[in-house]
This record gives structure tokens, C-alpha cells and sequence, in this order.
């Protein structure tokens, strides 16, 4: 005999079953959040806002750490993470590798948290003397931009120099033991290296050229879901302008989540920008010239349009 309650029960499931893609559509789980742990990121975490602004719509809040920003974008690409902050040169690497990625907002930096440093003691003194030296930067990041930028106004050929690239912890390890001359980093690890082993910026970002730093978001992830892209943009923001005036707690909790020293997370927060707008045309026409470095010094396969893969967001909307 044909058990009713098992039939009623099945078809239920299949009905289940067949509403899961439909349920995808509308709305995601959770949404993926990298970021490089330092800046405001670890107060922001501690507050919970971003979460409790998803909560009401039942999505999750997952934060994953990276070291820099490539990588984070590859997870991006490949779609394990949705969302991610980074400096100026890595999307222009991940455009140029045809990576499935659009800029989603823009971070205006003042210029005074990337620097290009060198010992106390050591014989460098301007952009000019970089020529022939080994110096250290993450390659595809921001400060292998600046590094670029630099030589570019010192009149150095990136061939004139002796290029190491890599992660800011090796880099860390080899200024410290010497086995550099020079090292392009960002903070907090500019102001770490001023305090505990007495750095000498040659040159400041603010010095060389104009840069911004991003908000990125998968375009698939993005395409599917546009008003949680806007959502999220719009929670950072506001994010962005607490910490503006609450640098203390800004500080205090990106010491204890990576350990810094506080008195040097202190002096890096205290020069940093955490203002979270639109990718305006200005924005494009800046970055559009660190893509443009980049391809006439062969440092990416092709040229590429910055404003191909701008999502438009007006804030508000």
C-alpha cells in the first residue's frame, strides 16, 4: 500500500530541492570579506556592524585574512572570497590577467603611509642612489607601484636597479639582516621598521605620485547581487567615518589582532585615510596612470582600460 505521508513527504523535498537555485538568486548564504588584517578592519570586525547589517536579510559575515593584496585577488578570481580591500597595483595586474574582478569603491590616500625606506645608517640618500641597489617590495602591490613611480621620476630603468620581490614578512627579515639595500612597504610595517630598527624614509608616496586604494568585487558576484555590493559599500563608509574619529580604538585593535607594537599601529593609523567613496573619473584617471606604468615598462602582458571594469556606485542610491 502506498504510504501517503511518504509521497506528501517526498514531494515536499523535491520542491525544496528545486527552490535552492531560485533562493541562490536572491540572496548568497554568506558573503566573503578579505582583507589584509591591519588598517581598520580588525575594529571593524570587533564593532559587528557589517554583520548586523546583513543580519536582517539572513546572510553571514565571513572575514578572510590574506597577507597582501594578489592574493586576495586571485581568491576573488577564483570566487572563494567576494570581496576585498587592496592598494592600486593589484587590479591592474589581475585586469591584465583577465581576472574576474571589478572595482567597487575607492579609498583617496593622502599619500603618507607608504614609504621607500632604507637604514639609518646607510649611504642612500635620494631616489638617485637606488641605482644598482637590491630593494624589496610585494610584487603586483602598491608599493611595487611606488617603487616603480619612484625610479620613473629618479630617472632609474627598472634594469638599473636589482629587484627582489617579496612577501612584506621575508622583506621584513632581509632589511633587518641587511640583505637589501632599500624596501618600498606600506604601513604598519613602515612605522614598525621607524621604531624598532630606526628606518629612514627616502621617499614618502605623497612625494612621487597620486594613489587610491579599492574596494574589489567579483563580477560575477556583483552582477548577481548589486544592491549587497551597494549595501556593503555603503556599511564601509560609514565605517570609515566612525574610525575617523575613534583612531585610538582604530589603533588598540589592529595592535591586538596582529600583534604590533600599538605605539607604531598608533603612528601609522594616525596618517592613514579610511574615507570609503565612489570610483569618480578622477579616481580612473589616476589609476588609468599606474596601468599605463606598468604596461610601457612590460611589467604586464597588455595594456589595460581601467574604466572596463568600474562598477558604478552612487552612494545613497
Amino acid at each position: 500500500m502506498i504510504d501517503r505521508r511518504k509521497i506528501l513527504a517526498g514531494s515536499a523535498a523535491i520542491a525544496a530541492a528545486l527552490a535552492l537555485p531560485a533562493r541562490a538568486q536572491g540572496k548568497p548564504a554568506e558573503i566573503r570579506i578579505g582583507t589584509q588584517k591591519g588598517g581598520f578592519f580588525p575594529a571593524v570586525r570587533q564593532r559587528g556592524q557589517v554583520e548586523a547589517a546583513f543580519k536582517p536579510l539572513g546572510i553571514d559575515i565571513k572575514w578572510v585574512d590574506f597577507q597582501f593584496g594578489p592574493p586576495l585577488l586571485e581568491a576573488i578570481n577564483v570566487g572563494s572570497v567576494d570581496f576585498g580591500y587592496v592598494g592600486d597595483a593589484p587590479p591592474i595586474f589581475a585586469q591584465a590577467g583577465d581576472a574576474k574582478i571589478r572595482y567597487a569603491a575607492a579609498v583617496t590616500s593622502r599619500g603618507n603611509n607608504q614609504a621607500i625606506l632604507v637604514p639609518q645608517d646607510s649611504p642612500i640618500r635620494t631616489l638617485a642612489d637606488l641605482k644598482g641597489k637590491k630593494i624589496a617590495f610585494g610584487k603586483g602591490s602598491s608599493a611595487h607601484n611606488l617603487l616603480v613611480a619612484a625610479l620613473e621620476k629618479a630617472n632609474i630603468a627598472w634594469t638599473d636597479i636589482q629587484p627582489v620581490p617579496l612577501a612584506p614578512a621575508d622583506a621584513t627579515a632581509a632589511f633587518t639582516k641587511g640583505a637589501v639595500d632599500a624596501w618600498s612597504i606600506w604601513d604598519p610595517y613602515v612605522a614598525l621598521a621607524e621604531l624598532k630598527f630606526n628606518a629612514r624614509a627616502i621617499a614618502w608616496e605623497h612625494e612621487v605620485h597620486s594613489s587610491n586604494a579599492f574596494y574589489i568585487v567579483g563580477s560575477d558576484f556583483v552582477q548577481k547581487y548589486p544592491s549587497l555590493v551597494a549595501r556593503l559599500n555603503e556599511t564601509l563608509a560609514a565605517e570609515g567615518r566612525w574610525a575617523d574619529t575613534h583612531r585610538d580604538e582604530v589603533s588598540k585593535a589592529q595592535s591586538e589582532a596582529t600583534g604590533v607594537d600599538l605605539e607604531a599601529v598608533r603612528r601609522a593609523v594616525s596618517r592613514s585615510t579610511f574615507a570609503v567613496g565612489p570610483v569618480t573619473d578622477e579616481v580612473i584617471i589616476t589609476q588609468q596612470k599606474v596601468a599605463d606604468r606598468f604596461a610601457r615598462l612590460g611589467l604586464i602582458p597588455k595594456p589595460v582600460r581601467v574604466a572596463d571594469i568600474v562598477w558604478k556606485w552612487t552612494p545613497g542610491s
